[in-house]
């Protein structure tokens, strides 16, 4: 009798939560990590494919409560995660760890702070959340992906804000955050869980597909891929693809794919070469049959050929 109406008292939000969103179709499953760790993985495509879910989302259940790492790419996505988790947990969800602000992480995030949870960003998180493309990005996702982003859909800050490596437990469980400042995007950082010794990236790391890099700093990026710590890793969880039980493999392909691309466009920026020109002639053979490839790599070389074009102008 005590476990149903504790499982109505923390079911309750949800359950109103449901009838305020699109309900979900996607094919989403709950995969387990480790002891404390689950995650569910998105499907490699462009930012509108499977509904918005092109991203993974982690939850670490601990005694106390559910620490959540990002939250999907629409209210009704974190939704149905919530379910899901619901099968194995009646814990609360009592943090949200952000590791990056892009809308296929954050447009979930409304749906924890209806529940009262804690939201923690990266230090950086405002010069996306700030600028007129995060509006303006909303408003074309209220079209794109309709009716799962809506007028309902809002942007959300977070409570709290990181900007340099930090530990704490919570629930028995020690983590370890890991500010990573500017790298993929304006602001990164990813969360150990080091019970189980399982590393949950964020976008830093893209597990078997190409990665996006939009305008993001590579050389920084590379910096902190070279730095990362794999040593004592059990368990790799992406921003994108599959978890990874060989972390240094997961971590080398998104590092020799940044400095492949970087190469190629970097000689000809020194030799005043054309994009068109450079991205034609360039060797892409290693990548071109990962997922993603058509979707993003032209536009992931364009970008780093205008950021190394404006460092060296």
């Amino acid at each position: 009798m005590k476990f149903l109406l504790l499982a109505a008292l923390l079911f309750s939000p949800m359950v109103h939560a449901l009838g305020q969103y699109a309900e979900s179709k996607v094919d989403m499953r709950l995969q387990q990590v480790s002891e404390h760790v689950f995650y569910v993985q998105g499907k490699a495509g462009i930012a509108t494919d499977n509904e918005g879910f092109i991203s993974n989302s982690a939850a670490v259940v601990t005694e106390e409560g559910v620490v959540i790492v990002d939250s999907l790419g629409s209210p009704s996505l974190a939704i149905k995660f919530l379910q899901l988790l619901r099968k194995v947990t009646d814990r609360p969800i009592a943090r949200v760890i952000v590791t990056h602000y892009h809308a296929d992480h954050i447009y979930g995030l409304q749906v924890y702070k209806e529940l009262g949870a804690e939201v923690i960003a990266p230090a950086g998180y405002q010069d996306y959340l700030d600028s007129p493309i995060a509006q303006e990005r909303l408003e074309e996702r209220r079209f794109s992906l309709s009716p799962w982003v809506n007028e309902q859909t809002r942007l959300v800050r977070p409570d709290r804000v990181v900007d340099s490596d930090e530990t704490f437990t919570f629930g028995g469980i020690d983590f370890a955050i890991h500010y990573h400042g500017t790298a993929h995007s304006d602001g990164d950082l990813a969360l150990l869980v080091k019970n189980d010794a399982v590393l949950i990236s964020g976008d830093i790391i893209f597990e078997g597909r190409v990665p996006f890099t939009g305008g993001s700093d590579t050389a920084h990026w590379l910096k902190v891929l070279k730095n990362l710590d794999t040593i004592d890793l059990k368990a790799l969880v992406p921003g994108h693809g599959s978890v990874a039980k060989d972390p240094n493999g997961a971590i080398n392909l998104t590092l020799r794919y940044l400095i492949h691309v970087r190469d190629v466009m970097s000689a000809a920026v020194e030799d005043l070469v054309p994009f068109d020109e450079a991205y034609a002639a360039g060797d892409w053979s290693e990548f071109s049959d990962l997922p993603a490839f058509k979707a993003a790599h032209r536009r992931n070389a364009y970008g780093v050929y205008l950021s190394l074009e404006a460092a060296q102008f």
